[in-house]
């Protein structure tokens, strides 16, 4: 018999996860980063970078629910080991960014789903290698109302969908 034809590349690669950043303070040499410590229901806080100082506070960080890009491969941004990807919404220069934020009774550590689309996250090493985040990210935007979508499949969790922090529509997302 013939293999099975090979799954087209969705969104549900990557591992989208509801996180709550617990510590934030400005990345000691990278004027526009931020370190966080942020608890996706793992055991132990994920220790991630924010180019986040030109659009927000410490205070804006510290407690806030979040969406993590969760299997993206460990690097060192500025010499500080960075776990993950906050997502936030930007406009198209890049002038105007927002975090993207679950509703207020998601759990800390559930999946984002987006859709009917269903699959398991693919392995870390395998997104990087396949650049599966650069190629599915473009199609991650608002909609006008600001709520999160993957081309036509919205952002699902179970207490509804994620939604850009202030409602900036038909943003980037990444």
């Amino acid at each position: 018999p013939a293999a099975a034809p090979a799954k087209e590349l969705d969104i549900t690669a990557l591992d989208i996860r509801i996180g709550k950043i617990i510590k934030a303070w400005p990345h000691p040499d990278a004027e526009k980063l931020f370190c966080e410590e942020i608890d996706l229901g793992e055991g132990k806080p994920r220790q991630i970078a924010s180019g986040l100082r030109p659009f927000y506070k410490t205070e804006d960080l510290e407690n806030r629910m979040v969406l993590v890009l969760a299997n993206l491969k460990a690097r060192n941004l500025v010499g500080f080991p960075s776990h993950g990807m906050v997502l936030c919404a930007s406009n198209e220069d890049h002038t105007k960014v927002e975090f993207v934020v679950p509703p207020a009774d998601a759990k800390i550590g559930e999946r984002v789903m987006f859709g009917d689309l269903t699959g398991e996250p693919e392995a870390e090493n395998k997104v990087a290698k396949k650049k599966m985040a650069e190629k599915l990210l473009p199609d991650l935007k608002t909609t006008a109302e600001g709520v999160v979508v993957w081309k036509d499949h919205a952002s699902t969790t179970t207490a509804g969908p994620v939604k850009a922090l202030n409602g900036m529509p038909n943003a980037h997302v990444g």
